[in-house]
């Protein structure tokens, strides 16, 4: 990096106190809201999760509510946002205050549920004014573009990892907080994947990457390969109701969710839908399937324990994962 820390501080934190977006958990800021927000913004762009946040806080204004809430009206106030694992750690992580208190520090916060080095610097922090320095996505490339560095990444832990001591070097130690969530936001705005705003950076005369015309390149990240998966599901309807699939209280990704049944094979039928998605390291085809009762595997997904048919009337009652919600809806539109 060029230049002095003391003076990109200075003009990275001036930047950041006129310029920062208006975001709900910066509007009277406190622990619980720092925490949801956290936990919502793992994975998640931060549009997605702006109205997702709003209802939350209504729901659940405090660790108390949260933790007296049952699971599934917290799966449903969380539906749609994905990666359910979050919704339900930060249930206990409500539980585990409301019975053990707050944490005081980052290692203590690393002993709660959902809770990793990521979430607990930015805890800490954020709300507690520690000076713990934090390593998203967004801080990798803006630290990667400082130091003109093109090693390249195989991952984001292993960027953390590597990028930890200038990291801690780099941070506000009287702003420990407001400098995280800073350099984020300089990453999130300014120091963007493609198309950088260089001309508008606060620390440009800082950017080794900028001087050498190499910020477009960097960071330089190991392209992963992806596996690639086929699913077809079946979308049977009875006197007005759809068949689903309910996952066991106790599954680890959608405990407690509803699908479209999976077929245990291609029925060799045209789909009425065909979608896809990623999910981790897939990417996932859907195909989506209408057969009549008494095909082979309709009556497989019949027998199944954990199917029943649910009134169209009654499925907004039920939390769907995100893409069968509007898969679901789709099909209802065209009315197969």
């Amino acid at each position: 990096m060029r230049g002095e820390f003391s003076d990109f501080r200075n003009n990275l934190l001036a930047w950041y106190d006129t310029q920062k977006r208006a975001l709900p958990w910066r509007a009277d800021p406190d622990l619980y809201k720092t925490v949801v927000s956290e936990f919502m913004l793992q994975q998640t762009q931060v549009d997605t999760v702006l109205p997702y946040f709003e209802r939350w806080i209504h729901a659940f204004p405090d660790f108390a509510a949260l933790a007296e809430a049952k699971e599934t009206a917290v799966l449903k106030a969380w539906e749609g946002l994905g990666y359910y694992a979050r919704a339900r750690n930060l249930h206990r992580l409500a539980q585990s205050i409301q019975s053990d208190g707050i944490p005081k520090t980052v290692e203590a916060w690393r002993e709660r549920p959902g809770i990793g080095p990521y979430t607990a610097a930015a805890i800490a922090s954020i709300a507690q004014n520690q000076p713990e320095p934090v390593i998203d996505g967004n801080v990798i490339r803006v630290l990667s573009r400082l130091q003109n560095d093109p090693t390249p990444f195989k991952s984001a832990a292993e960027g953390q990892k590597r990028l930890l001591p200038k990291a801690r070097q780099m941070m506000d130690p009287h702003r420990p907080g407001d400098y995280n969530e800073a350099i984020m936001e300089l990453g999130a705005t300014v120091c963007r994947k493609a198309k950088p705003a260089c001309l508008m950076c606060p620390v440009r005369e800082h950017c080794e990457g900028r001087a050498a015309g190499t910020e477009e390149a960097l960071p330089v990240l190991a392209r992963k390969s992806s596996r690639k998966r086929e699913i077809h599901r079946l979308w049977l309807v009875r006197d007005n109701a759809l068949l689903l699939y309910f996952y066991p209280e106790k599954a680890k990704r959608l405990g407690g969710m509803a699908e479209l049944p999976e077929l245990s094979r291609n029925p060799g039928s045209s789909p009425l839908l065909r979608r896809s998605r990623g999910i981790s390291a897939e990417q996932v085809r859907e195909h989506i399937h209408q057969l009549k009762p008494d095909h082979p595997l309709a009556c497989e997904c019949l027998s199944l324990d954990a199917v029943r048919f649910v009134s169209f009337s009654d499925l907004d009652a039920f939390t769907l994962s995100a893409p069968h919600r509007r898969w679901v809806e789709e099909l209802k539109r065209n009315d197969p």
